[in-house]
């Protein structure tokens, strides 16, 4: 009974932010890395973000750095992704992965949530 529950996602305007949050339950939260992944229409699932179990590496795709933060709080079993000075390329469906070992595929899914950027 794995859940991965994906909040904070919207509409908003080019240049503003938005933080989204994943509530994980089911397994031994502090044992696996996190990740964010997105998929925008018409595109590939791309890696976003991914987290260590202990919070000490971590990775962006070449696309956010500088823009996006990813974080996690293990005693609370959740999971963060700060957007900041978002653009319209951001607009995506973003979904939560877990997976046993930083830097592993597959894993289990959140059923993600919608992010789009728009004026």
């Amino acid at each position: 009974q794995v859940q991965l529950v994906e909040s904070g996602g919207g509409l908003v305007q080019p240049g503003e932010s938005l933080r989204l949050s994943c509530a994980a339950s089911g397994f031994t939260f502090g044992r696996y890395a996190m990740g964010w992944y997105r998929q925008a229409p018409t595109k590939e699932r791309e890696l976003v973000a991914q987290i260590s179990s202990d919070g000490g590496s971590i990775k962006y795709g070449d696309s956010v750095k500088g823009r996006f933060t990813i974080s996690r709080d293990n005693a609370k079993n959740t999971v963060w992704l700060q957007m900041n000075s978002l653009k319209a390329a951001a607009t995506a469906v973003y979904y939560c992965n877990a997976v046993r070992y930083y830097g592993m595929e597959g894993g289990y899914w959140g059923q993600g949530t919608q992010v789009t950027v728009s004026s």
